[in-house]
């Protein structure tokens, strides 16, 4: 599952730098860094990006820097900055994604309790899904869900409005993470209900969405696999199915 993924089906994606929280949101970086960090830290706070570590690269000369952002590279003064994947072509493995995946792994273990969990009955499998109410292919994997359940595959959802924590979309998920019967609520507002707004709602959708940054996520729906290995857009139950049980031989 380390190799080269392509995109498939990618609705409704942004850049990772657009949508900045609002000034009042504060959330803090996933892990601290576990040495000196600067210049490469002060060039990028400029750019409003949180360095959380910086490690070496197969480039010699070039460092990974893992961010809020999702992961970056950079020369050792700072001043020069490369955002993409790294790929190796002697293995055809994406070196950026392999960074990523355990950072991923960890971070949405941290979130387990405030998800929206779909359990399916004869479990065989667990994804995180990456969600927004209004994304059209976010909807179209809800619609499906029984096929997933069916499948053994248990879905979990984090909210990820994609325009931002600004606006209703946000509020809207803020709502849906905390009605009294969320899993409900998220099935409505797919269907295009209205969201009923919630009292004193303080649903982790900021944290959520700043989680996901930090994944270098690119839209909605984002899958996360157990091994932290990431399926940008939607995949059908059946093909999903296929592929989680044929990692499975393999480990």
């Amino acid at each position: 599952m380390k190799k080269l993924m392509f995109s498939v089906a990618v609705a409704c994606s942004f850049s990772a730098f657009a949508n900045a929280a609002p000034e009042t949101t504060e959330v803090a970086p996933l892990m601290m860094a576990p040495m000196a960090i600067e210049p490469i830290a002060e060039s990028f706070a400029k750019l409003g990006i949180i360095v959380n570590s910086v490690e070496g690269s197969p480039i010699p000369g070039l460092k990974t820097v893992l961010t809020n952002k999702g992961v970056l590279y950079a020369s050792p003064d700072g001043k020069y900055l490369m955002q993409g994947n790294m790929i190796n072509l002697e293995t055809r493995t994406n070196v950026t994604e392999n960074a990523l995946s355990g950072v991923r792994k960890e971070g949405v273990s941290q979130y387990q309790d405030s998800m929206i969990v779909y359990k399916a009955e004869n479990e065989k499998h667990q994804i995180t899904v990456f969600t927004d109410i209004t994304c059209g292919y976010c909807r179209k994997l809800h619609r499906e869900l029984d096929d997933y359940l069916s499948a053994g595959i248990t879905v979990k959802y984090l909210a990820y409005p994609r325009g931002g924590l600004r606006g209703s979309g946000y509020e809207d998920l803020r709502n849906v993470w905390c009605a009294k019967d969320a899993a409900q609520a998220l099935t409505d507002a797919k269907a295009g209900q209205d969201v009923a707004k919630v009292e004193n709602c303080s649903a982790p959708v900021a944290e959520h969405y700043q989680l996901g940054q930090s994944f270098g996520l690119s839209g909605t729906p984002a899958i996360i696999l157990d091994d932290g290995t990431l399926i940008p857009g939607y995949q059908p139950a059946a093909e999903l199915s296929k592929m989680l049980n044929a990692e499975g031989k393999k480990s």
